[in-house]
């Protein structure tokens, strides 16, 4: 069943923000004190719960541009501002001007794609800038059992795209080269280990999370039908081989940072 858009980002708003995304803005706030800046550029802020905790950090000597991955996000980042009467507005447009830092969520950003968003994002960095997103060695658990339901399936030719997920996935050294090469000094990544749960393989199929950012990444090469085989079958590998202990999906939450030379 097609999903829309609007749908797409009340999801995002009211379950994955909060069982995703704040695995790594918490893991940001724990590792950057966020001081008076003349200028903050966030982007890829979803549905603005993080940006709106920053602006408020911030205070009103500094100017935040908040910018959503498109309108039906940006909606609701705007309402949740009017709501909390907060002067933070939100776009879908990149500013035209540099901000002294940048904060950039790539945790949705495919793999292939991960290279050209810092590119374009540290054109918009005056100074500072730090992505977060996950890097090599997430969800080892999900991509192990690929590889066991292509071969149950009969699909063992699909194999090697399982090997690409796990390839693909940056690894953090060829992260920091990449700000290095980019102009940026003082390069340096730190992952924290982190988790999320489910009960069944039912829990897993459903969730929002998975059914609808992660499942359509990770499958993206299977046609309807063999995507459809696959997700049932990896939910019943997962109540077989999890019994009644809680399936812990594995995410290297990283975090980027670079300041310009």
């Amino acid at each position: 069943m097609k999903i829309f858009e609007k749908e797409l980002a009340f999801l995002r708003g009211l379950n994955v923000e909060t069982d995703w995304t704040s695995k790594f803005t918490d893991f940001f706030d724990k590792k950057f004190k966020v001081g008076k800046k003349d200028t903050f550029l966030y982007l890829n802020a979803g549905s603005g719960n993080h940006a709106l905790g920053l602006n408020k950090k911030l205070g009103r000597d500094s100017e935040m541009f908040a910018v959503s991955e498109n309108t039906e996000l940006q909606k609701i980042a705007q309402e949740k501002a009017t709501a909390v009467k907060s002067d933070l507005y939100f776009s879908t447009h990149l500013p035209l001007v540099e901000s002294e830092f940048v904060l950039a969520d790539a945790s949705f950003v495919e793999p292939g794609e991960i290279d050209e968003f810092i590119a374009n994002a540290v054109k918009l960095a005056k100074k500072e800038i730090v992505f977060f997103l996950p890097t090599a060695g997430s969800f080892g658990e999900v991509f192990s059992y690929l590889w066991e339901v292509f071969l149950d399936l009969d699909l063992i030719e699909k194999g090697a795209e399982v090997e690409k997920l796990i390839l693909d996935l940056p690894a953090v050294s060829d992260l920091e080269d990449s700000l290095s090469r980019l102009g940026f000094k003082k390069t340096q990544t730190t992952t924290k280990n982190e988790f999320v749960e489910f009960e069944s393989g039912k829990e897993f199929r459903e969730s929002p999370l998975i059914k609808y950012f992660l499942i359509p990444v990770w499958l993206k090469f299977l046609n309807q039908k063999e995507k459809e085989q696959v997700i049932t079958k990896l939910a019943q590998k997962i109540d077989d081989e999890s019994g009644e202990v809680n399936f812990r999906v594995s995410i290297k939450a990283t975090l980027l940072s670079g300041i310009k030379k």
